[in-house]
């Protein structure tokens, strides 16, 4: 109804400010912000850099076991992909059992510059939990690993 009046969020006992999602999400933007930061190469994200960790982890890897190990949604790690094959991160190929499948591989360059950046993430993280105590720190990670179970 025109002029009625609706009671606003803080009249609701509503603070978005206190949220978690509201909260989640300041704290990945200064994590990402940190990483950009620190970062060997500055084209780098975080996203492309945990794609290279799978990779190199797991070896040749379909789009599919990425997006599972990494839950990162297909059409971001498609993108991904794309950007690290243009940067000579990775090779792409037919999966010989399967044409239809295609492998993600992990290139010298790519390894080389995930040598590189392990002491760098550290230090990044370590930065993003700059302001917890030790035991602080278990316990936030605990808690997200916690939230993040299906």
């Amino acid at each position: 109804m025109p002029g009625t009046e609706h009671p606003t969020p803080a009249e609701q006992g509503y603070d978005f400010s206190e949220q978690v999602g509201h909260l989640l999400r300041k704290a990945y933007q200064r994590h990402t912000a940190i990483f950009q930061r620190h970062c060997s190469d500055s084209q780098l994200t975080a996203i492309q850099f945990v794609t290279l960790c799978t990779v190199m982890e797991r070896g040749a890897s379909s789009l599919t076991d990425i997006v599972k190990a990494t839950d990162i949604d297909p059409a971001t790690i498609r993108g991904v992909i794309k950007r690290l094959k243009a940067r000579e991160w990775v090779t792409l190929a037919t999966d010989p059992a399967d044409q239809r499948k295609v492998m993600v591989a992990i290139t010298e360059a790519g390894e080389a510059l995930v040598e590189s950046m392990i002491p760098v993430a550290h230090q990044i993280t370590d930065q993003t939990m700059s302001k917890l105590n030790s035991a602080e720190r278990i316990a936030l990670l605990h808690l997200l690993e916690k939230m993040n179970r299906p």
